[in-house]
């Protein structure tokens, strides 16, 4: 069954020498949490440019690949350890298809926006040197998401797909690649009002095909 491993929220800011402050420590919270619009309660966005904002709201991560790092670097990674706010086991987080919606729990519905991109912050975070390159290969970001529907989350709760688009273009396959097939299909799903695509993201389709049209 498809479940919510944990449920993470911000355990303390901290100084980096790249953003000035960030909030990419979280930890696991033994009770239920609202989510609502910019998150979940409790939680903070200290940098909403990269990170947050409605389309950012939430970040997912699959507890299979967390177990694929740790095996690969010989070190636990605990919930919370990649800023992550759910680690989840038993459904396809980086295979999600964009626009996809997911029910947790009871009430809460959320929709796959956009995948996560490594940055300097995580790096110094995993004290890894070229942990990026590393993160960027294995194909497996993990997905943000927009709040479709409030709800309370919580550890154990079932995570089911109660909607799927079918331009078939996941978070994994953007992340890696960013054909201008996929682009394509993105936009026109986009325009056809089926998905609405994260502005960073709609942006990054049309600079994929205007490499193609150059």
């Amino acid at each position: 069954m498809a479940e919510v491993v944990a449920v993470c929220t911000v355990h303390q800011l901290l100084p980096d020498r790249g953003v000035g402050v960030t909030a990419i420590d979280k930890r696991p919270v033994g009770k239920p949490l609202r989510v609502r619009k910019l998150g979940i309660h409790g939680d903070v966005q200290a940098d909403r440019k990269w990170h947050g904002g409605e389309d950012q709201a939430v970040y997912a991560y699959a507890q299979e690949d967390a177990d694929w790092f740790a095996t690969e670097f010989d070190r636990a990674i605990p919930p919370g350890l990649f800023g992550e706010n759910l680690r989840t086991r038993g459904v396809d987080v980086s295979g999600a298809v964009i626009g996809e919606r997911w029910r947790i729990g009871e009430k809460a519905v959320l929709e796959v926006t956009s995948p996560r991109i490594p940055c300097g912050t995580f790096e110094r975070r995993m004290g890894v040197k070229g942990w990026v390159k590393r993160f960027e290969d294995h194909g497996a970001p993990g997905t943000y998401f927009r709040v479709v529907r409030s709800g309370d989350v919580r550890a154990g709760d079932p995570v089911e797909i109660v909607e799927r688009p079918d331009h078939g273009v996941t978070i994994g396959g953007w992340f890696s690649r960013s054909s201008p097939e996929d682009a394509q299909a993105l936009i026109d799903a986009h325009t056809a009002g089926t998905i609405r695509l994260q502005p960073d993201l709609r942006r990054h389709a049309d600079k994929a095909l205007a490499l193609v049209t150059a």
